[in-house]
């Protein structure tokens, strides 16, 4: 897996330095939650990438030291918002661009394969959400520790 993710990511990080844009691939998540919602929580972006809080929270602490994105007040000044820079706004069209090479790029490897990575990678997310891998390896330890020897 390690290895798949490898060749993958490092293949549209390659594809970003190649147009001249100081973008990560993990950035994309967050910035398309924020285009839809203008300004959000960083649990909001969470939630909306579908990505854990922590892993939110890291990634939007790197998007802001690339200026990508930055910090605002809520109207009552009780929460902080974020919300996506001039300059940000400035490389969304290269980056919708981009995003739609990925894309193709991920259909015609879907197309050779003799499964489609995208459902299978799906359906390994969905099943995950219904039981954690943490609980099958737990469940695991538990049917070893049961087994006579």
């Amino acid at each position: 897996m390690r290895h798949l993710l490898e060749l993958l990511d490092g293949a549209v990080s390659r594809s970003y330095a190649n147009m001249g844009i100081g973008y990560r691939p993990r950035y994309t998540p967050v910035l398309r939650a924020l285009t839809v919602s203008q300004r959000s929580t960083v649990g909001e972006i969470a939630a909306a990438a579908g990505i854990t809080q922590p892993a939110a929270t890291q990634t939007v602490s790197l998007m802001i030291k690339d200026k990508l994105i930055e910090e605002a007040s809520s109207d009552d000044g009780r929460k902080k918002l974020l919300q996506i820079t001039e300059h940000g706004r400035t490389l969304l069209p290269q980056l919708q661009g981009a995003w739609e090479a990925t894309a193709r790029a991920a259909a015609s490897l879907d197309d050779e394969l003799p499964v489609a990575l995208s459902g299978i990678l799906h359906a390994a997310i969905e099943a995950l959400r219904k039981k954690s891998f943490d609980e099958r390896i737990c469940e695991a330890s538990s049917e070893l520790s049961r087994t006579p020897e």
